[in-house]
């Protein structure tokens, strides 16, 4: 996941998308959909006839503006990404009961109903690595063609385990910072906040500066949001996702199904490993170089890898 302190800030001019009959006829643009609690912002970009590639942003409480990148594939297949109810340029209602995963997995039905994505490609990063996985193991939608999970949060406590050994791999007074003020629930201490930019330029985004697409100026993520489902940083959970945990049922994804990581992800290869080897067919790519944040670390590997994966599954028809 990303901790909210380190995502820059989104803006974007809105422009309602038409009414699409088919997927097949997706037009370039920008609209809303409107749930219960309000309406969250979407966005379709590419003009390619592949099965469109939906794409779920971290957090929670994160933006979609980060996935920039994956406009590489238009020339393949639309490109929808969506800021989540709560967040970025979508509404922001102060509802708490609406911060539960089950409302936002309806999201994704309510978007692929609102484009008439009778054939959908889904992916989720992080955060929406948990939406994709729950979508793909509880819908009862029809269409769904792939699922591609990008180090996913799927444990929440195989997550704060592998939080807890990449900080032992630090150096000794930051490791001692971080023990110290999250025992005493100083969270905004300044050397505790050094301690946790440490790891984060380790683990989340390796590539400094990070890369800031020209839509990422001024509209922001929602830190509540993350704090009430999360907690107040990667190494504690506390929110509404503290006993989250599909390491069980993820055997029960089924058709062709992409686990991706980076080499030195928060994420960690070895644990996703746990899970590629529950998943009948599922394939695996270790982004080399990267952190959690392999958009910004190393798109020039990572996004032929996805291409290649989505043009394999197109390969195999309807």
């Amino acid at each position: 996941m990303f901790h909210l302190k380190t995502r820059a800030a989104v803006a974007a001019t809105l422009v309602l998308l038409p009414t699409v009959a088919r997927a097949q006829s997706l037009t370039p643009g920008t609209g809303y959909v409107t749930v219960p609690g309000g309406r969250f912002f979407y966005e379709v970009s590419g003009t390619g006839h592949g099965t469109p590639l939906l794409v779920i942003h971290g957090g929670p409480g994160g933006t979609s503006c980060g996935f920039a990148p994956l406009k590489a594939l238009g020339d393949d297949r639309p490109v929808i990404r969506y800021d989540q109810l709560g967040t970025g340029r979508s509404d922001h209602p102060t509802d708490t009961t609406l911060w539960r995963l089950p409302r936002f997995v309806t999201e994704v039905t309510a978007l692929r109903k609102a484009l008439h994505l009778d054939r959908v490609i889904v992916l989720g990063h992080s955060w929406g690595g948990t939406v994709a996985a729950e979508y793909a193991l509880t819908t009862k939608d029809t269409g769904l063609k792939a699922t591609v999970l990008v180090s996913p949060l799927l444990s929440t406590p195989m997550w704060i385990a592998d939080a807890q050994a990449l900080e032992r791999t630090m150096p000794k007074p930051l490791q001692a910072a971080i023990a110290r003020h999250e025992a005493d629930q100083t969270y905004d201490a300044p050397e505790y906040l050094a301690a946790t930019d440490s790891f984060y330029a380790r683990f989340l985004a390796r590539r400094q500066p990070r890369v800031r697409p020209p839509e990422c100026a001024g509209v922001k993520g929602n830190d509540t949001v993350y704090r009430y489902m999360w907690g107040p940083t990667e190494f504690t959970a506390t929110g509404t996702l503290k006993s989250y945990d599909r390491s069980r049922e993820i055997a029960k994804l089924h058709g062709p199904v992409l686990f991706m990581t980076g080499e030195y992800d928060e994420a960690r290869p070895v644990t996703l490993k746990t899970f590629v080897d529950k998943v009948k067919g599922a394939q695996f790519v270790v982004v080399p170089n990267a952190g959690h944040a392999i958009w910004n670390d190393n798109p020039e590997f990572a996004i032929p890898k996805l291409r290649a994966f989505l043009r394999e599954v197109d390969a195999k028809g309807p």
